[in-house]
């Protein structure tokens, strides 16, 4: 039996599979969910208290606060950031 991936990274094997874009944006969802609950906890808000100083619904947090769900918007984050009194950056590097 061959294996066809061996020796391979794991970038490169979801590259071949077509799935490198999608598991390198969950990753960074996560990351983003992680940091502002971790904020959150931190500067005692509640997910109720969150969202009513952001503007927005409960349900519309949770999207944001969801680690799989990759559709955010930049207005979303920058509001959550800013009632957290913090600021993304965002950076692109090379490969």
């Amino acid at each position: 039996m061959t294996h066809k991936h061996k020796g391979t990274t794991v970038d490169s094997f979801l590259e071949e599979e077509g799935l490198l874009d999608d598991a390198e944006a969950v990753a960074i969802k996560r990351v983003i969910a992680y940091e502002l609950e971790t904020t959150m906890r931190k500067s005692r808000f509640s997910k109720t208290k969150m969202a009513k100083k952001m503007h927005t619904s409960r349900s519309a947090l949770d999207r944001l606060l969801d680690p799989e769900n990759t559709s955010i918007t930049l207005n979303t984050l920058v509001r959550a950031a800013h009632v957290l009194d913090k600021k993304i950056n965002i950076s692109i590097s090379e490969l």
